[in-house]
């Protein structure tokens, strides 16, 4: 294995030898790899509760300690750790208990560089095979043709073509636009397209949680910091390292987290909640917002300092009006696609339903337009799909939907939400708009797919 061979692998190195640890680790590190080394159980437990760690190479005696009865405190607090035992003692007996207790590996003493290659080989190719696996699992749970980006409209190519040139680097991305635009869907693409695209993505929505709770999730909690806290919680920016983590709707970050994003932000650093001990991680942060992030800085709602920290590369995605002739072609690979997934067989629009759907001005974007696709295919009594079985009526673009009609009363909240987050500046104005809090706002439109 060359230094290029594999991704950095973030190793630590146990062993009560110091000439043992610094040979090995002098090895990691000429193939690229980045490693601590320490001498005890407690330091290895206390390093891994630190940072995120992908292997740990551990001797089987560790002073007057038992190498063995470290892997399992190792996997507790890091369940996608690998443990690779080495001992100058070896047997098959040592050999099944330490697979039993989690180790992947076991390398007797004394080893050469080209053993230990090999293993961390092993290890790397297991933990890319881990990661797509978990990207396809959640890949297959949200598959969607909008993650197509080939539209024609010059708007979208500019957005796509300054997400692709900035992918590559590890700048800080803010991508702007209204609900349903496929913010998300893109900042998934960036991540592709990025250098981190083998090590995990995470996506914390902002307003779905109160300031405490939001905190525990981006940055963890330890066990009893608070009512509730029954176990630890290492939080997603330490579940992402090596990756990405998308904040979405990042204009609804209450102002107590702000500083500490800030912080992060700046220094890599950070604490969780009910543990003094500063952490570091090396995760690349997108950010996606439906508001004027400028105009919350003018009323007082966001830091100036850390607008213009998540405002590095500014990316707008155009809304699906302004986007009028990828419509009718993103509509008829909806149409496929859903078609597909409920086995039904229908080859197309009516030409009333394509002047239809390029004529509505879809507030809800993208989202909504696939949310009538999906609806059409499976309501749908006849070979093609007309006007009527989009749920939409004519050239004013107005929902076919009134108060009145004989129509269950979530469907008329559902056009009632869907209008004021069309008309409002933000998610806040639109709550109270609605008369209800932003918490409540945000479970109705993952309930309704707003």
């Amino acid at each position: 294995m060359t230094a290029n061979a594999t991704a950095p692998l973030n190793i630590l190195v146990i062993d009560d030898e110091t000439n043992v640890r610094r040979v090995l680790s002098m090895a990691l590190e000429m193939d690229g790899h980045r490693t601590v080394g320490v001498g005890t159980v407690a330091d290895a437990l206390g390093e891994n509760a630190r940072q995120s760690f992908d292997l740990a190479f551990v001797d089987l005696r560790l002073g007057v300690d038992d190498g063995l009865d470290l892997i399992p405190g190792l996997l507790a607090a890091a369940p996608w750790i690998k443990v690779i035992v080495i001992t100058a003692y070896a047997s098959i007996d040592t050999a099944v208990e330490a697979m039993r207790r989690g180790a992947s590996d076991y390398i007797p003493k004394p080893f050469t560089p080209a053993q230990i290659r090999l293993a961390v080989s092993k290890v790397f190719a297991l933990r890319v095979l881990e990661q797509k696996l978990a990207t396809l699992q959640e890949d297959l749970g949200r598959a969607r043709p909008e993650t197509d980006f080939s539209g024609t409209e010059p708007a979208m190519q500019r957005a796509v073509a300054l997400a692709r040139q900035a992918a590559e680097s590890e700048a800080t991305i803010l991508l702007c636009g209204e609900n349903g635009t496929g913010k998300t869907v893109l900042a998934r693409a960036i991540h592709t397209w990025s250098r981190r695209a083998d090590k995990p993505m995470g996506v914390v929505s902002c307003p779905g949680f109160s300031a405490e709770l939001l905190e525990s999730e981006l940055f963890g909690h330890v066990k009893g910091a608070f009512t509730g806290a029954v176990h630890d919680n290492p939080g997603r920016v330490s579940l992402c390292e090596g990756g990405t983590l998308l904040l979405d709707e990042i204009g609804d970050l209450p102002l107590p987290l702000q500083p500490k994003l800030l912080r992060f932000l700046q220094d890599r650093e950070y604490e969780r909640v009910g543990d003094p001990r500063t952490l570091r991680a090396d995760v690349r942060i997108l950010a996606a917002t439906n508001v004027n992030l400028e105009a919350a800085v003018r009323e007082g709602r966001f830091r100036e300092d850390l607008f213009y920290r998540l405002n590095v590369i500014p990316i707008l995605v155009p809304p699906l009006r302004e986007r009028p002739a990828d419509i009718v072609p993103l509509a008829e690979r909806l149409l496929a696609f859903f078609a597909r997934s409920n086995h039904r067989s229908l080859p197309g629009f009516t030409d009333e339903a394509r002047t239809l759907l390029t004529r509505y001005a879809w507030p809800g974007n993208v989202r909504e337009l696939s949310n009538a696709v999906e609806r059409a295919v499976i309501l749908s009594r006849s070979d093609r799909i007309g006007p009527e079985g989009l749920g939409l009526a004519g050239p004013a673009g107005e929902p076919a939907t009134k108060i009145g009609d004989p129509v269950p009363i979530d469907r008329i909240e559902e056009l009632h939400i869907r209008r004021v987050l069309a008309s409002a500046k933000s998610l806040q104005e639109a709550a109270e708009i609605l008369g209800i809090d932003q918490a409540t706002l945000w479970r109705r439109r993952k309930q309704y797919g707003l």
